[in-house]
């Protein structure tokens, strides 16, 4: 994977050169953002640019023995951490490490183009109502990996995907790591959610913010990628936040998107206080993959708050299209300074409850009554 292949991120991209142009290469590095902002890619792209022999002023050669086997994801000295299904194994040393999970891990890069996401990756391992891990046995197979020397390049290089999802075990194993890092090894920590990692790594890393993606890059990509017409692609690109696996979906969206219609019944329900049919509701969205679930909070949260921007007559942010622009703007009217933070509030308690593994229907029972109470006729 080289640069030229990463939707926008120019200046990201300058940065990363120019670490390697001049000698700067920081051991350990921290790529923080939504997956659909490019930090997969870019941690790919770097780490094929950083072992190219031929490389550019600004990128690899791409055709290379290292670029063709880093294109492949099976370079010798790359190596990837990602979340998996831990529970397979019976033991903790029969538990499956990422390397286990390899040829899948290769087929969705190859299908994506490296911007995966979270239930999409999920979704190549089949795994339904579970969520991915990091465990301790990999901290300690990245240690035996590490011991060896390099293969072929000149830089060892891991990558790290969501180390948010690492056990407390397995993020104090790669911390001695970075404390004492073998010469010429490059870790490249991907993050979407870099305050949930450990402050003692966070202290050990350099970080890169991955901004959204320029809106005249993201529809230049739809444009000449998904053949939508410039208009189109230009609302999508604004309206996708800088996102291209947001900004994709939304374009190729031919049926309402899932998550929608569990938040509209919910308000609906809540208006017209309709406690019965509320807990009927609770049961049916227990009833969904925990992933599902915790989708359908955070797609909630974005409505609430587009609503809300509604509400202030600050449409052009709001970030709305087509029947979830309608609806909320009928529903803005009752969403206010009197009871939006309390609403946020309570679907953020209600994502923290399903990833600590509460019981979902006790967890979505008090949240759609609690919600009951904050939506009222006013």
């Amino acid at each position: 994977m080289q640069f030229r292949d990463i939707t926008g991120q120019d200046e990201v991209k300058r940065r990363l050169v120019r670490s390697v142009s001049e000698g700067r290469v920081s051991h350990a590095q921290l790529l923080a953002g939504p997956t659909g902002r490019g930090t997969l890619a870019l941690a790919v792209a770097y780490a094929q640019y950083i072992n190219c022999p031929h490389r550019t002023a600004d990128d690899s050669c791409g055709e290379c023995p290292s670029c063709r086997q880093i294109g492949d994801l099976a370079h010798p000295d790359l190596h990837f951490v990602f979340p998996v299904n831990t529970a397979r194994g019976k033991s903790g040393s029969e538990r499956p490490t990422s390397d286990s999970f390899l040829a899948q891990w290769r087929g969705a890069m190859g299908r994506t183009g490296g911007y995966l996401d979270e239930p999409a990756w999920y979704a190549a391992l089949e795994m339904e109502n579970k969520q991915g891990l990091i465990s301790k046995n990999e901290a300690d197979e990245v240690i035996r990996k590490l011991s060896f020397k390099a293969f072929e390049s000149e830089y060892k290089v891991v990558i790290v995907w969501l180390p948010e999802r690492m056990r407390p075990e397995a993020a104090n194993g790669l911390l001695k790591i970075l404390e004492e890092p073998w010469d010429k090894t490059l870790f490249l920590l991907v993050s979407e959610a870099p305050d949930k990692l450990l402050p003692t790594i966070i202290s050990r890393v350099q970080g890169v913010v991955v901004p959204p993606i320029a809106d005249e890059a993201l529809a230049a990509h739809l444009v000449a990628a998904c053949g939508a017409g410039p208009d189109e692609a230009r609302t999508v690109a604004r309206l996708s936040g800088g996102d291209r696996i947001a900004a994709v979906r939304m374009l190729g969206r031919d049926e309402r998107d899932p998550a929608f219609g569990p938040f509209v019944e919910l308000m609906r329900l809540s208006y017209n206080d309709r406690h019965m049919e509320l807990l009927d509701w609770a049961e049916r969205m227990a009833a969904l993959g925990r992933e599902e679930q915790k989708q359908l909070l955070t797609n909630s949260i974005r409505l609430l708050r587009a609503s809300y921007m509604l509400h202030a007559g600050l449409e052009r942010i709001a970030f709305l299209y087509d029947e979830e622009l309608e609806f909320c703007r009928k529903f803005s009217p009752y969403i206010g300074n009197h009871n939006v933070e309390p609403l946020l509030a309570e679907m953020e308690l209600a994502i923290r409850q399903l990833g600590q593994n509460g019981n979902p229907k006790i967890v979505f029972a008090h949240f759609a009554l609690t919600v009951s109470k904050m939506i009222v006729r006013r």
